[in-house]
């Protein structure tokens, strides 16, 4: 089988030299271009491009104006961008690229050993006949995923896995916005599990949680011997996420010291441990998930401008369990269905009309607990029944 072919566009012909030599040695096939009309060019003759890399500043155009020819003409082709931007404003810059459409970006000067995993990422996403089935979303039971971790036919929850299935096959951080109880972090899990980082760990944090003078060491790691009872090399959410993806539960419960450290994280994409010299590289694709109002929290000075445009590049609200309609019977059909192995297949005429009349101001997760409830109750029942029925055959057998 023919090797993947990777397209490179850079104006500098020492970078094209370099990039070119660094995934030509992983065994891709490499073409190589100076400008956007040569970029442009290519795509058009050559049919198994199955991934871009650009930089942004170009001398005929930008690496913006060739991810848009791409975007229209070739939608599902993955573009990493090349930036000396990587911060939240300016021309060119990361978020910019990423909201466009772009999988990933990459910050100048670029690890090499980063550039090829990460074009090993564009490959596995991409629908190209060159690679590996396992690897290919597209080939892989996305829908299921979806499914399984996020039920319901409703036009509200349709939309939600329409929306987080595009989004799987970037790499772009993710604001999942809902009230409690609405099922974000099935989300985050459904999002994962859609996407090339879907064999890496998928790392679930409750911001809020975590007591302020042990966020750092929680996040970044410690080294042994930083503080009394460090004994020993410990890493942190980061580290543990890496490869993967790294859920932001309740980010805006974040104190703002500690909002400075993550957008350092998270732009340089290093971390360094508590008490460590050394930082550390981390590859991970991060999904916050709040119920609090992020841009009301960033006027009123208790979240980070800068921090909230590095996190909000894509943005989904989950719809709350009165909004799905017909949702609510599916979801306690099935919910029951897995609890009792399948011997409660259907709800009574009149618990179906109690459940679709309920607001459930808890959602999703009032709902499960509120079966879970009642089927403890039946089964109470059941025992107690069982056992006046076996004291009654004891005493007639004395």
């Amino acid at each position: 089988m023919t090797a993947p072919t990777v397209l490179v566009l850079d104006d500098e012909a020492d970078l094209r030299t370099l990039y070119t030599t660094a995934l030509e040695r992983r065994g891709w096939q490499v073409l190589a271009t100076a400008n956007v009309a040569q970029a442009r060019a290519a795509l058009q003759n050559n049919a198994q491009i199955a991934a871009v890399l650009t930089d942004m500043r170009l001398p005929d155009g930008t690496g913006m104006d060739l991810l848009t020819h791409i975007k229209a003409q070739h939608p599902d082709l993955p573009v990493t961008v090349i930036t000396a931007f990587g911060g939240v404003g300016g021309e060119g810059g990361a978020v910019e690229a990423m909201r466009a459409g772009a999988f990933d970006y990459l910050a100048k000067p670029v690890d090499l050993a980063v550039l090829r995993e990460r074009v090993a990422q564009m490959l596995a996403s991409s629908p190209s006949p060159h690679n590996n089935p396992a690897q290919n979303i597209e080939n892989a039971p996305a829908s299921e995923h979806m499914l399984a971790l996020l039920p319901g036919k409703s036009h509200a929850m349709q939309q939600v896995r329409t929306q987080l299935l595009q989004w799987a096959r970037t790499q772009a951080p993710v604001v999942l916005h809902g009230e409690s109880g609405t099922g974000k972090e099935l989300a985050a899990k459904a999002l994962h599990a859609c996407s090339p980082r879907a064999a890496q760990p998928f790392v679930a944090v409750n911001c809020g949680a975590i007591p302020e003078a042990l966020m750092e060491a929680e996040f970044f790691g410690v080294r042994k011997g930083a503080f009394t009872g460090a004994n020993t090399d410990r890493i942190g959410f980061f580290q543990a996420a890496h490869g993967g993806t790294l859920l932001l539960d309740e980010v805006g419960d974040l104190p703002l010291a500690m909002q400075v450290k993550l957008l350092r994280a998270l732009q340089e994409r290093q971390v360094r441990r508590v008490g460590g010299t050394q930082e550390e590289a981390v590859d991970v694709r991060i999904v916050a998930a709040t119920h609090k109002n992020l841009a009301a929290l960033v006027a009123s000075g208790q979240f980070r401008q800068d921090l909230y445009y590095r996190l909000n590049v894509m943005q989904l609200t989950l719809p709350a369990l009165r909004d799905r309609g017909a949702d609510v019977l599916s979801i306690a059909t099935a919910y029951l269905n897995k609890q009792t192995f399948g011997a409660i297949t259907q709800l009574s005429s009149d618990a179906q009309a109690w459940l679709q009349n309920y607001a459930f101001p808890g959602n999703v997760r009032e709902l499960e607990n509120l079966l879970e409830r009642a089927l403890a109750s039946v089964n109470e029942h059941a025992n107690a029944l069982y056992a006046n029925d076996f004291s009654g055959r004891a005493h007639s057998n004395l």
